[in-house]
């Protein structure tokens, strides 16, 4: 990843996700040290925070949850090894969840901030606000 920008980096990261990529797909994008904080919202009250190895097996297990994760990026914003992505966010619900339902689509507006060393993924906050539309 390190002949890319950051951007480029970010954005390949975001498509591999989107595309169904499970740990070891995801893995060439983030540093050894890499730490993903994701702040409270509707699902998460407290937010959580994962390593490297829980991030990897998080995306792993998510095929157990959802299906079908689609990213719209809205705007991206970069600076230096800093990158900022607003984006809309859906996929299809594989098991019943607060306010959803199994083959639902849940939606969220989110932004993501991520920080790059050496071409490689060191950190990333994420911001979602998770909403529900009319039928």
């Amino acid at each position: 990843m390190s002949d890319s920008t950051p951007l480029d980096c970010v954005l390949g990261f975001i498509r591999t996700v989107e595309a169904g990529g499970r740990g070891a797909e995801l893995r060439p994008f983030l540093a050894d040290d890499f730490t993903l904080t994701e702040w409270p919202h509707a699902l998460s009250k407290t937010g959580s925070t994962r390593n490297l190895a829980e991030t990897l097996s998080g995306a792993d297990h998510s095929k157990d949850i959802v299906a079908d994760q689609r990213f719209e990026v809205v705007r991206t914003t970069s600076e230096g090894t800093r990158v900022v992505l607003e984006m809309n966010w859906s996929a299809t619900l594989l098991l019943d969840l607060p306010h959803w339902d199994r083959g639902d689509t849940i939606r969220a507006r989110s932004t993501a901030v991520f920080e790059l060393r050496d071409g490689l993924i060191v950190s990333q906050d994420t911001y979602d606000c998770y909403y529900t539309t009319a039928n």
